[in-house]
This record gives structure tokens, sequence and C-alpha cells, in this order.
């Protein structure tokens, strides 16, 4: 006899990604959203960290590093009875600027995690690096040190947009890096942005024919929005394109990128044959990640319940907590009422859809439970399905936000 499950228990867990933040960077840009810190506001004992002289050798002091992948490693064991028995598919070192870490530190960190949990053989290892921190033979050095996919955040090679845009590094910069970086990496990512301040159709192709010419693997292109309490979105800069210049645009990098041969595989990911980003697609199959680091998020299932946790957010914080055995902040479950929305908000971002048992599996909720939105959205021209898989149409991927609001429960 086939046991009864409890509405929401799961037959099979997911696969399970590590992701590692490292929250410093040299300057905070103005539509940055995410938990970063400049390095210059740090130090072990609240020092202010020094910035060499060419910003980039002495970028974050050893006493500081040293202190905060000590507390990556307790954080990490504070969380292993949540994950026994699980291997790793992926890790992503996100930030921040992870680059600012020494490759000797990040090959120690990578050390102390394959002593405490098991990689799959191929495991996906990504490092986010940005040209402001670049130096030849520092890739190669984390190369070296396991990291197997560099994503640079270029962001655009215009030097002037990159001082509206508060980076801290030159178009030329950018060249280089990418250069040292296709010496380094079988696979890398390029990060562009479009609907700048001031930014043309022309000036847009400028920095897509500079990007393809270096033939990447993968492509993520976003369009730049003002974020709530971030310095753009309480005083967005002149200039930005109006939103029918901005779907002109989006309409010519899927051209020109479908053209060099890169497939668009999620709203703003493309990429080469057996280059997707495999960290991103197991969010976005609804995969689990356990997130260490100041300000990391996590995904956990059980088989009885899923859950999300957060870690402490200011890295001194989260460090004095991390020692003690506490990292997290918060912890919450996903309610069964959540889970159409949160699993279709990240599914619906592919352009394959998903598969309708994956469904099933990851949410541990019957089909039923999304019949009819499924039903509204396909007659709505939004969405198409098939026995086994249901994907969003070009109009649903033009409007996924309306496609996606379709799923929340009230």
């Amino acid at each position: 006899m086939i046991p009864l499950l409890r509405p929401g228990s799961l037959q099979a867990l997911p696969p399970l990604s590590l992701y590692i933040h490292l929250p410093w960077c040299l300057r905070k840009c103005p539509y940055c959203d995410f938990n970063s810190h400049e390095v210059r506001r740090v130090g072990m004992n609240g020092d202010t960290a020094k910035v060499a002289a060419n910003g980039v050798a002495g970028m974050l002091d050893a006493a500081t590093e040293q202190r905060y992948l000590a507390a990556l490693v307790a954080d990490l064991e504070s969380a292993l009875p949540q994950i026994w028995g699980r291997r790793i598919h992926t890790i992503f070192f996100g930030g921040g600027t992870p680059s600012l870490f020494s490759p000797e530190g990040i090959d120690r960190l990578l050390a102390d995690v394959r002593a405490r949990v098991v990689l799959e053989h191929d495991c996906e290892i990504t490092l986010e690096a940005n040209p402001g921190t670049f130096e030849r033979d520092r890739f190669k050095a984390f190369r070296q040190a396991g990291v197997n996919r560099l994503s640079i955040g270029v962001q655009t090679f215009d030097d002037a947009r990159l001082k509206t845009l508060g980076r801290v590094h030159s178009g030329d910069q950018a060249r280089a890096a990418i250069e040292e970086a296709a010496r380094c990496f079988d696979t890398f990512n390029i990060d562009l942005m479009y609907a700048l301040p001031g930014q043309t159709p022309d000036d847009l192709q400028r920095d897509l024919d500079t990007a393809l010419a270096f033939q990447p693997p993968h492509l993520s292109l976003y369009h730049l929005t003002m974020e709530p309490n971030t310095v753009f979105g309480n005083q967005p800069p002149a200039g930005l394109p109006d939103d029918d210049t901005a779907f002109d645009m989006l309409d010519q990098l899927v051209a020109a990128t479908a053209a060099a041969g890169l497939q668009r595989y999620e709203v703003s990911a493309y990429a080469r044959p057996g280059h997707r980003c495999l960290h991103n697609l197991n969010y976005w199959q609804f995969g689990d990640y356990l997130g260490i680091g100041a300000g990391a998020h996590s995904k956990l299932s059980f088989p009885d319940r899923i859950v999300r946790q957060t870690r402490w957010r200011e890295p001194a914080s989260y460090m004095d907590m991390a020692e003690q055995g506490q990292p997290c902040s918060n912890e919450t479950p996903v309610a069964l009422k959540d889970r159409p929305f949160e699993f279709m908000m990240n599914a619906l971002r592919l352009r394959e859809g998903f598969e309708l048992a994956r469904y099933t599996e990851r949410t541990g909720l019957s089909l039923a439970s999304i019949q009819a939105p499924l039903a509204e959205a396909e007659a709505k021209g939004l969405l198409q399905r098939d026995l086994h898989r249901a994907w969003p149409t070009d109009k649903g991927f033009d409007f996924l936000s309306d496609l996606q609001g379709l799923f929340l429960q009230g």
C-alpha cells in the first residue's frame, strides 16, 4: 500500500547548490541594492582598510580576509546537520566583489568546503570579478584555486557611462580582463547593462560589438533599473531612455546575440551550447541552495517542509554571530499557498519553461493547485503547454510580471 502523504510533503529533495557571499567592493555603485560594503570602511577591529595606489594589491586587509573566511567555515559547519548526505552541484562566489579576496584565500576556503561536504565531480564553481580588481595572472591564480567559471561585471565599455554608473574600471581595463579570462577559463560570463543614461541604440551596438568580438560563452544582459533604497532609486539620473526605446534595445540585443550563436535561455541570460550557468539554472528550477556569508539567503527543502533563511547582514555582526555558531538572523517556512508563485516566479524566467512533473516534485503540490492560472495564462496568450511541459510564449516573455502574477494566491 502506498502511504498517504500530507499536502506539501516532498518525495525527493532537489539538487543543492552553495552560495558564498563576499560582501566588500571598492565602491558602492549607485544602482546596486545588493548587500555590499565599501572596502575602505572595514577592518577587523573597525580600522579603515587601506587600498593600494594601483587599486588592486592590498584591496582587503589580510586580517579581515582571514577572519571572514574563518567565519564562513564556522557558518558552513553550523549548517551541516541540515544538509547531511547531500552533494553540492554548484558553488557561486557572489558579492560585493569576490575578486577582492586573494586567490590564496579562495583556494583555502574551497579546501575547507571540500573537507566538509561532498562536491559533484563536475561541480561548477563560479566567481564574480570586477575589471577594477584585475591584474595579470590573478585570474589564472583563481583558476588554479579551483574556480572553473568567471563572471565579469563589465556593464559597459564606454568610459563616460562607466563613470555615471559609479564603476571603478575603464573600458580598456574591461577589455584586458576579458582577454585574460578567455585565456584562463573554458567558460566565462560578461555582464552588460542597457538603457543607460544617454545611451542610444548605436551606443548599445558598440558595446555589443565589443563584447561579441571576444566570442564569450555566456552573456548576461540587464536593463538598468531604479531599485528602492539606492542612490539612483532616490534620485534617478538624467537622460534615461523611455520604455519604447528600452524595448527596442532589447529586440536589438536578442537579434545580435542570436546572430552570434548565443541562445536566450532565460530572460537575461544568453549562452552558447554547453555554457549555461548551472548555478542559476538551479535557482530558476526551484532547486535548493545554502547561502553562507553576510546577508546570504538560503532555500532548503526537507521531506515535510521548505524553509528560507537569512544570515546577519552587517559583516562585523555576521562574523561575531558565525563565530558563536549563530549565523542565521531568521528562518521562515515557505507556506503552501506561497509555493505556486515562488516556483513560477523562477521557472517562467526560462525560455523552455518547466516540466509539469517538476512542479509537483519541487513544491509537494498537485497540478490541480495551478490548473486555473495555467488555463488563464494560456487563454491570454502568455503561456503554452503540452502533456509534459509549460513554457512562456514570446508575449509571456515580454510581459513576464503579468504572467507570474497570475499564480499569486490571496
